[in-house]
């Protein structure tokens, strides 16, 4: 009987699980690029980046979701420390949301209606421009039944009125130390079904039963701020130091804001037990009174912590960078691998990730023109060799990179996609493959600069200053990749590329003619004017290699024209 029992209870929770997904899952297809434009945009200060957090997870549905995804672009350098951390505070308002939908249907059940919105649902992915709203509708079904079919589950069984359960539950009543094991607890649980749904309705369910005392109650959900802070922690690992920063600030946030409401639960306790009279008697509307306190506690303290925490955001950032000091490692340029804390809640979340990591590719790319462009100006052999090295050892990061966001690309691919996912993976892989033919023809020019400084011949004046100036332009047109990639410059502005490839084309014919008139006048060798074209060429394919990149940008976005 227990063991059937415990089936049920798993199915239930497990069908309002798969509603926030699905819900989280198509609401995210249906922003699209909006959350891209949100974080463009919103993200100006602390407030526009608090204000964009919340919007955020209010769509997704997904606090940790959220998280993760900031501590990411932070990485990426898109988005600063407070930036980060503002967006990530918003989202703990936002991620409050689903508290209210779950109270709305202890008091209304509104589940007796969804079998007509399944049919709507039904009918909605049928079409196809309303595919995603019919998902998200089926999500909200789904969520609505787990929900309803837990509180039928409880009232069936009278957990109320077990002896054992009563037993058991009525040693977290009172005390401290019991509140401080249902927090645990409710950490706990979060990093393992990841899911403040499941905790938030169980949390409901136990104090409408009676079986938790509201303060009781409140400690469980606080649990989910504890554990949401731990999941973005674990993310920020890999990450740099001003992500890790980050991750470490939030848990500052959620442990000082646990701490400020633990210190006021003797003066709360007494308020809440008499807003939710819980006895024998009690009528239908009282038992669904819990559902609401827990709702609007949730509510009221995530909002009153970041009116708190968001004018300390300065003194967050010193203090997380006391706990996380900057190690040598983080110093070093050769941190160059980016290793992702997996796929996120949804395929476009995940592809946001990898859009972030192709950008951080382009950094690396430009990085790496950079160093071989001062490489052709050394004169001193030590340095030459350790420059040389560098840019050989950025040549097979850039190998490594790029398998790595293919393969996070294929496991991307795995999921149900919409064809606007499907066509910017494809256009993202296009973009890897094109920024590691960059890095390969940076490390082919450092080698031609490598025959040519141990060789005898050395460039004329006039060659240097030549490609000198072909640099020049081709470094300009991986500064506006770079800002393109990034996600932080109009796609109109790409044009800007087009036309500087135009420039280096109409200079590479220009430099090509001369060299064969120079090496005519035995000015320089045949074989220094090999030299010579080889680098041009490289430039040149640079350039291509750039604006099939923006190419591929530009037809991700939806313009292929």
């Amino acid at each position: 009987m227990m063991i059937l029992a415990f089936l049920k209870l798993l199915g239930c929770l497990g069908l309002l699980m798969y509603g926030m997904k699905l819900l989280g899952e198509s609401l995210q297809k249906m922003a699209g690029n909006q959350l891209r434009r949100i974080l463009d945009t919103l993200t100006t200060n602390r407030f526009t980046s608090l204000i964009s957090g919340a919007l955020i997870t209010a769509v997704i549905q997904s606090g940790s979701a959220t998280s993760v995804m900031t501590i990411g672009f932070v990485h990426a350098g898109m988005l600063t420390f407070i930036q980060g951390l503002s967006i990530i505070m918003g989202a703990s308002i936002g991620n409050t949301l689903i508290a209210w939908l779950m109270a709305a249907e202890f008091n209304f059940a509104i589940s007796y209606y969804i079998f007509v919105f399944f049919c709507v649902a039904i009918w909605l992915v049928n079409t196809r421009n309303f595919r995603s709203l019919g998902e998200s509708l089926f999500g909200v079904c789904f969520m609505f039944l787990g929900l309803r079919l837990l509180c039928e589950f409880a009232d069936n069984m009278e957990l109320s009125h077990n002896a054992a359960l009563v037993s058991f539950f009525s040693t977290f009543n009172e005390g401290y130390l019991s509140y401080l094991i249902l927090l645990l607890i409710g950490a706990v649980l979060i990093l393992l079904i990841q899911s403040s749904a499941a905790l938030m309705a169980s949390s409901m369910i136990l104090c409408s039963t009676g079986l938790l005392s509201i303060p009781s109650g409140i400690a469980l959900v606080l649990g989910e701020n504890l554990g949401r802070a731990i999941i973005t922690c674990k993310s920020a690992h890999s990450a740099n130091i001003t992500a890790r920063r980050v991750a470490a600030a939030q848990l500052i946030f959620n442990l000082s804001g646990i701490a400020w409401v633990f210190a006021i639960f003797p003066f709360t306790t007494d308020l809440l037990n008499q807003a939710t009279p819980m006895t024998s008697g009690q009528s239908s509307a009282d038992r669904n009174m819990p559902a609401y306190v827990l709702a609007a506690f949730h509510t009221s303290f995530n909002l009153l912590n970041v009116l708190l925490f968001i004018w300390l955001v300065k003194p967050l950032e010193r203090i997380s960078a006391t706990l996380v000091p900057q190690a040598k490692s983080d110093e070093e340029e050769g941190e160059l691998r980016y290793i992702t804390g997996g796929l996120l809640a949804t395929p476009e979340l995940s592809v946001l990730e990898a859009q972030k990591e192709v950008s951080n590719f382009a950094d690396l790319t430009h990085r790496m023109f950079t160093q071989v462009r001062y490489l052709l100006t050394v004169n001193k052999n030590q340095e030459f060799q350790d420059i040389y090295l560098k840019i050989k050892k950025l040549e097979c990061s850039s190998d490594e990179l790029e398998e790595e966001i293919a393969d996070y690309l294929g496991e991307v691919s795995n999921d149900l996609l919409s064809s606007k996912t499907k066509n910017q993976i494809r256009c993202m892989l296009r973009e890897v493959s094109e920024l590691e033919s960059i890095a390969d023809s940076c490390y082919i020019i450092s080698r031609v600069i490598g025959h040519k400084y141990h060789g005898k011949e050395q460039f004329t004046t006039k060659q240097q200053n030549h490609l000198h100036q072909l640099f020049l332009l081709t470094e300009q047109a991986l500064e506006e990749m770079k800002r393109i990639t990034s996600m932080r410059r109009p796609l109109a502005e790409g044009r800007t590329i087009f036309f500087i490839n135009q420039e280096i084309k109409n200079f590479k014919k220009q430099l090509r003619n001369q060299n064969a008139v120079d090496i005519n006048n035995h000015e320089y060798s045949y074989h220094l004017g090999t030299l010579y074209l080889d680098i041009i060429n490289e430039c040149e394919k640079i350039g291509e290699y750039i604006q099939n990149i923006i190419e591929a940008k530009i037809e991700s976005a939806g313009h292929p024209n």
